[in-house]
């Protein structure tokens, strides 16, 4: 993808662009930190403890996922000589639960070609490209050739879908002779971020990619020769579409199957600036067609953009997993981390449900998360009229928390959880009856105002309270907040950077009291110190 600092491109000089253009050298090394048990390694302020962040450097768009020989892959946009966004690569990390990562050396370079924008990967396990063999299939990347250079002389086709494959697993690349595989023939300038599916019926490959306002769909035999067939949009929608994906997905508890595309949106999300959206409908190997024609959120947050899922997951399995990169384009170059820049969100499941003739994806954590628990601290049943400390050891800043709510009982105006240091900053989420929302109030988390955009407002998403009871499952990890409610029918991520970490949590309550009939805290394990 390209983010917004394209409106600033002005800024760069044309020496830099052609720099850009023949690409950082493939022979610098990306280094791996080992012998991590005794080191200050990941322990800088901010720094998450069980999510995926780069060692060092900027990064934003997963990119590149798929599951094969027992590793779940994950390719990123990644820029390894600055904090900012520069001329993307892809960088590369593994791991056997998507939960802890093994950093791998960059696997995709710029080259004479562009940079390499957002894209997927498939394994191509008929060896249908010829790229492989029967018995050692290749993997094939798509991703988006961003000429710099072209940009620059306002050609408006500078952005084309390439190819690259690997017959070793992953490791090493090799890029097509014959790129770009899909010319930018109609010269539209946001033309990028493809994703390919299988789709069975017609026995073809099918690629998604966004343009500006829109995506379009195209068909291949060997992932190689692509034939445009349609596109699909919103009339009337002027807003940036960007990181599509498309996969069919399971009705829970019925054999109906729907086609869902994922739409990441660059304004106008729920909560101000980027986040992702989906749909529902069918595809027929040709055309999209979508029986809801107003968008759904993923993610009610303001952080969670470029959401896609891994491909090649076994039929054993069965799941639709996929995660996120965990910032907004209102202020991700200038959040307050110093070696690093961004996280990915928490590796998620993704569920479809048919909840009174409405499609709905609800989203939760993956359960190989649970690994990570140690000692849960559990209080019963409890009336609260005003605030009560809930103590126990664990990191206020490194723990998973679980409440439920009766929701008959309760009477409060307002009522919730309050994260808060001995400082004054505290990160609060309230529930309201009345009202039909939930409310995340950010504004006094953070010192500074590195962005007006990042403290403004108080956030929400609808909530239905028409039921017995409400459970809420929140994770905190340093600099980030991710919310679920009633086993993922909504989720709501943040990010935000307290001077100091929070060191204690309560259940609040206002104009009332909150019945929760039961809440538990889990303190969790660091990711990278095994």
């Amino acid at each position: 993808m390209w983010s917004m600092s394209c409106k600033n491109l002005g800024v760069f000089s044309l020496v830099l662009m052609l720099s850009f253009a023949i690409g950082c050298s493939e022979s610098a090394k990306q280094e791996v930190v080992t012998n991590l048990v005794d080191s200050d390694y990941y322990k800088e302020k901010h720094r998450p403890q069980f999510h995926f962040t780069p060692e060092a450097n900027w990064m934003n768009d997963p990119n590149g996922m798929f599951y094969y020989q027992g590793k779940y892959h994950l390719f990123y946009q990644y820029y390894p000589d600055s904090t900012v966004w520069g001329p993307m690569h892809w960088g590369h990390a593994q791991s056997k639960d998507m939960v802890h990562w093994e950093h791998l050396p960059i696997g995709l370079y710029p080259d004479s070609i562009g940079c390499i924008f957002s894209g997927g990967a498939v394994v191509d396990n008929k060896n249908t490209s010829k790229l492989g063999t029967a018995n050692n299939p290749p993997i094939i990347a798509t991703f988006t050739h961003h000429d710099f250079v072209g940009e620059k002389a306002k050609s408006n086709d500078f952005q084309k879908q390439s190819i690259a494959y690997s017959i070793d697993g992953g490791s090493e690349w090799i890029k097509y002779d014959g790129n770009p595989v899909i010319p930018n023939t109609e010269k539209i300038k946001d033309f990028r971020d493809p994703k390919v599916v299988w789709h069975e019926d017609t026995k073809s490959w099918i690629l998604v990619l966004a343009a500006y306002d829109r995506v379009k769909f195209y068909a291949s035999p060997n992932l190689i020769d692509w034939k445009f067939i349609s596109d699909f949009a919103i009339e009337g929608d002027n807003r940036l579409w960007e990181c599509p994906d498309l996969f069919p997905m399971k009705v829970e508890g019925t054999d109906e199957t729907k086609w869902v595309l994922i739409v990441s949106i660059q304004k106008e999300a729920p909560n101000g600036g980027t986040g992702t959206s989906y749909f529902v409908g069918d595809f027929d190997g040709k055309a999209f067609k979508c029986d809801i024609k107003d968008q759904k959120w993923l993610d009610w947050g303001t952080d969670n953009y470029a959401f896609v899922t891994w491909n090649n997951i076994p039929k054993a399995d069965g799941r639709i997993l996929g995660l996120g990169w965990m910032s907004n384009w209102q202020y991700a170059q200038i959040v307050p981390t110093e070696k690093w820049r961004s996280a990915m969100t928490l590796p998620r499941e993704l569920n479809l449900l048919n909840l009174n003739n409405e499609y709905q994806i609800h989203s939760v954590p993956v359960q190989e998360l649970k690994a990570l628990r140690g000692e849960p601290t559990r209080g019963k049943a409890v009336t609260i009229s005003d605030e009560k400390l809930l103590e126990g050891a664990y990191d206020v800043s490194q723990s998973e928390f679980e409440f439920t709510v009766d929701l008959k009982k309760t009477t409060a105006e307002s009522f919730g959880m309050k994260f808060h240091n001995d400082v004054g900053e505290y990160f609060q989420i309230s529930f309201s009856k009345e009202k039909g929302k939930m409310f995340v109030d950010r504004t006094h988390s953070t010192p500074g105002n590195f962005s007006a955009e990042f403290v403004a407002g108080i956030h929400s998403a609808p909530i239905n309270f028409d039921k017995e009871s409400m459970t809420v499952r929140l994770y905190m990890d340093a600099a980030s907040s991710e919310i679920f409610i009633d086993n993922g029918a909504v989720s709501f991520t943040s990010i935000l950077f307290p001077s100091k970490k929070f060191d204690s949590v309560s259940l609040i309550a206002q104009g009332g009291e909150m019945q929760s009939s039961s809440y538990t805290v889990y303190p969790l394990d660091d990711i990278w110190r095994q």
